[in-house]
């Protein structure tokens, strides 16, 4: 734990794997560029790395990045938790900014609770808003300025805000896609801050022999059309037709966690909370209700076409088109028109 600095500096953990930037960090400086001009302190990246990764720095300066710490040493070539806490806690120690954020990554996921323990301050998951506000407490006290972090709890029935105005740096961790990525802006240039890892005499408790990195099968993010089933698609069989229609319209094929845990599809098609937020121009939804989980990860879709036979479900009242049928049925005519050159949201609304 480091002692409140109201000067601190707003900081995101700049993830990269083998020399390749991560989308994350890219996104998060957008919402850490509000954060910091709010505060009108700095915005800074933390990047770590075998020697040569520092060359990864223009980029976050485009993106918005006053500043970018590196730390750059054989040992931190590849990801593990031990030598990663080591080098960010001694950084927050030595620089005490007030705001950490991590991509809610595989690896986020894995180190910011670490540094959280090891710094004795509070941590907050998944988050799905982020903004600077004032906290009243119990004895009367007002506490300015305070990072709210804001999420889903309690299985998405209730919007939850966290403060911590006492533990510091205040962190949290934001999912993948939850916050638009800024445009680039190649004139920028952010002042570079090499810093010595510190790590003589450290000795992991690993030893990484082979590293092997499976891609995703399906790129959600970067679909501009998404045709989405449910647990209401009924059988793996029946996610054919969502296929076929994918297939017609040039889009990907998403689902629902509950699609997910059935087993008709693999994970890295899920939308929704604990899945990928997306933002396609049409998002079409076949046998999803509509829970306030899945809603988080598709709604800001420039037009929603929903399909479902229960004329009470959740997600006609936030779809733009509704259609209320046996998607058994109506799929595979929408994907037939679609072939014969009619438009989704003309058929919709002729539904």
């Amino acid at each position: 734990m480091i002692d409140v600095n109201r000067n601190g500096e707003v900081w995101i953990f700049a993830e990269q794997e083998a020399g390749k930037l991560s989308e994350v960090p890219l996104e998060l400086l957008g919402k850490g560029r509000e954060l910091a001009d709010e505060l009108n302190v700095p915005l800074a990246c933390v990047m770590l790395g075998a020697p040569g990764t520092g060359e990864l720095a223009n980029r976050l300066s485009g993106y918005g990045a006053d500043k970018v710490y590196i730390v750059e040493d054989e040992k931190l070539a590849h990801y593990q938790t031990a030598p990663y806490r080591k080098v960010i806690c001694d950084l927050i120690e030595q620089f005490k900014p007030q705001i950490m954020l991590y991509g809610a990554t595989a690896i986020g996921r894995d180190l910011a609770p670490t540094i959280a323990s090891q710094m004795r301050c509070g941590l907050t998951a998944d988050c799905t808003a982020l903004q600077i506000g004032n906290h009243e407490a119990k004895d009367g006290t007002t506490h300015e300025n305070l990072l709210l972090q804001i999420r889903p709890a309690f299985g998405g029935s209730i919007i939850a805000t966290i403060i911590n105005y006492d533990r510091w740096p205040q962190m949290a961790t934001v999912r993948e896609g939850v916050m638009v990525m800024p445009e680039a802006d190649t004139t920028r240039q952010a002042e570079l801050v090499n810093v010595d890892a510190n790590l003589n005499g450290f000795r992991s408790p690993l030893t990484i022999i082979e590293s092997h990195r499976a891609e995703k099968s399906v790129d959600l993010k970067g679909a501009r059309i998404i045709v989405s089933g449910g647990a209401g698609v009924g059988s793996k069989d029946n996610f054919k037709l969502l296929w076929e229609l994918a297939g017609a319209l040039g889009g990907a094929v998403g689902a629902s966690r509950a699609a997910v845990d059935l087993g008709f599809i693999g994970h890295d098609h899920q939308v929704g909370q604990t899945g990928t937020t997306v933002r396609p121009a049409l998002y079409i939804s076949c046998g999803i209700s509509g829970a306030v989980q899945h809603r988080a990860g598709m709604e800001e879709s420039a037009k929603i076409l929903a399909i479902n036979n229960d004329p009470e479900a959740p997600i006609f009242s936030f779809a733009h088109y509704g259609i209320i049928g046996d998607l058994t049925l109506v799929v595979p005519k929408l994907a037939k028109a679609v072939r014969s050159g009619a438009k989704v949201e003309d058929l919709a609304q002729k539904a």
